[in-house]
């Protein structure tokens, strides 16, 4: 009997530390994949060269831009970590406001360097309150992620100008960006009972020091 119990004790201890050696392995993989998205020139992220063609353009161009990406992810990953509405409200917020950013950047009201600026900015706020784990009063959420939105939107629409189907480019960055927003909710939602959600703070903290890279490089 004792050698029964000693077995069995063992054996769930074993069990016991197998979820915390996958939370880890997958915070490994999902730290080493932002230090890699933040490796490129944030110049680069948001240049591109040439005449855009339509919706594969506009579609592929927040999949190129990693600031972008990370940004996107980052409203997804806050809305999944929040909880309620906040879901939903966040990541549909995010590219309605979009739109009118792309509208400014058509005009030219702003200069690109504040652009670069506020958009590394909105990595750094982003992934604090994620990291921070901080539940905000959902009004106030959605004016941090609109006011961000502006700045995100603003190149897109400098290069919709450049657009061969302005109006499918249009559509194109915008789906894809909803699409990137999902895989953040979907990475929130499957991480958050992970560690008490210290994994979902984790991957913030991780957005947050990208945000601090683009904005001093």
């Amino acid at each position: 009997m004792p050698a029964i119990s000693k077995s069995a004790t063992g054996r769930a201890r074993s069990m016991a530390h197998r979820p915390h050696s996958g939370a880890m392995a997958a915070l490994v993989a999902g730290l080493s994949f932002l230090v890699a998205a933040a490796l490129p020139s944030p110049a680069a992220a948001h240049v591109l060269g040439g005449p855009m063609g339509g919706f594969g353009s506009g579609f592929g161009h927040p999949l190129a831009g990693f600031d972008h990406f990370l940004a996107m992810l980052a409203v997804g990953l806050w809305g999944a970590q929040m909880g309620g509405r906040a879901v939903w409200s966040l990541p549909a917020t995010f590219p309605l406001i979009m739109c009118i950013g792309g509208v400014a950047g058509m005009l030219g009201l702003m200069p690109d360097e504040t652009i670069r600026i506020a958009i590394a900015i909105s990595l750094v706020v982003l992934g604090g309150v994620i990291a921070a784990r901080w539940v905000a009063p959902e009004w106030a959420a959605l004016i941090i992620v609109a006011f961000f939105a502006i700045f995100h939107g603003y190149p897109h629409g400098q290069l919709t100008l450049r657009a061969t189907d302005p109006a499918a480019f249009t559509v194109g960055f915008v789906v894809s960006t909803g699409a990137i927003h999902i895989l953040g909710i979907a990475v929130g939602l499957g991480l958050n009972r992970v560690w008490n959600g210290n994994l979902v703070r984790a991957l913030g903290g991780a957005i947050s020091a990208a945000g601090i890279y683009f904005l001093l490089a």
